[in-house]
């Protein structure tokens, strides 16, 4: 997967708000607000955790992409576009994972 992958994906979620709900499980999930499209997301956290402790490649691989549509999803409820996400972890990138989280506020507060 690439990051076309993920760009590609952006797009077409954006494209389903153009949608109706019964033509689209994406706009249905619009629809029903950032709250719902989150909840949904741990949802899937949650079964892809599991998948990687007790399951199959298969079903990780599965419960992976799943997870990674439903954050797209709540992306595009929040409008946060994807080359935002892209653009944190470009920076984050820069700099080793240990001094990356020191850097980070003690607050909690993104910086």
């Amino acid at each position: 997967m690439s990051e076309h992958t993920l760009a590609r994906l952006a797009a077409t979620i954006k494209a389903r708000r153009a949608s109706t709900a019964s033509a689209s499980y994406t706009k249905s999930l619009l629809e029903k607000g950032a709250a719902a499209c989150a909840k949904k997301l741990g949802e899937e956290a949650v079964e892809t955790v599991i998948a990687g402790v007790a399951e199959s490649d298969d079903k990780l691989r599965a419960e992976a992409a799943d997870l990674l549509y439903h954050l797209m999803v709540l992306l595009e409820a929040r409008n946060v576009p994807i080359e935002a996400v892209f653009a944190e972890l470009d920076s984050r990138t820069a700099q080793s994972g240990h001094a990356e989280k020191a850097s980070r506020p003690k607050d909690g507060s993104p910086s």
